[in-house]
């Protein structure tokens, strides 16, 4: 019996052993053909944005969008929504650190869209319909940045306040 018991141990060790050598083979197998098929069917990797609290959540990809630029005349601000009007980033000179004066000039409004494009550019946004309002010299210099940032811009729209004669205006100033 102990030669059958010997023998028994032998047959089952030279099973486990080319089983494993056949497990290390499929691995190994699996681990050279592995980068190929990556390569050809990568699924891309979702981009993550943290919000104010620090979680993370998954950037939505929005081919489309809003930008409503207010060019008042102390400050200009623009902003970025989906076509639902969800605000997905905006930017204003005083963010990108205008004070005083400066922050109403055209040179301010071509730095805020630099600003707003690098921003927009994890929600994959490629057209916008613009909504301008305001009096203010950024309005113009926003649009044309929009534009030469390859933003194709399908429309353009008026919202500056009209009156239709409505609040007295105040008297004339004597010089």
């Amino acid at each position: 019996m102990t030669d059958e018991k010997k023998i028994d141990e032998l047959q089952t060790e030279d099973a486990v052993t080319e089983t494993a050598a056949a497990v290390e083979d499929s691995v190994s197998e699996k681990k050279e053909a592995k980068p190929a098929k990556e390569k050809d069917n990568a699924p891309k990797q979702k981009t993550y944005i943290r919000s104010a609290k620090g979680k993370k959540r998954v950037a939505q990809t929005v081919p489309r969008g809003r930008a409503y630029v207010h060019a008042g005349l102390n400050n200009t601000i623009v902003t970025i929504t989906d076509p639902n009007g969800n605000t997905l980033t905006w930017a204003s000179a005083g963010h990108c650190g205008f004070r005083g004066p400066k922050r109403a000039t055209p040179f301010a409004a071509s730095q805020i869209i630099d600003r707003i494009a690098v921003k927009a550019e994890p929600f994959g946004i490629k057209e916008l319909a613009v909504y301008v309002s305001g009096i203010g010299n950024g309005r113009d210099s926003a649009i044309r940045s929009l534009n030469a940032k390859g933003f194709n811009i399908t429309s353009i729209n008026e919202l500056t306040p009209v009156p239709h004669n409505g609040c007295r205006a105040r008297r004339p100033r004597r010089v």
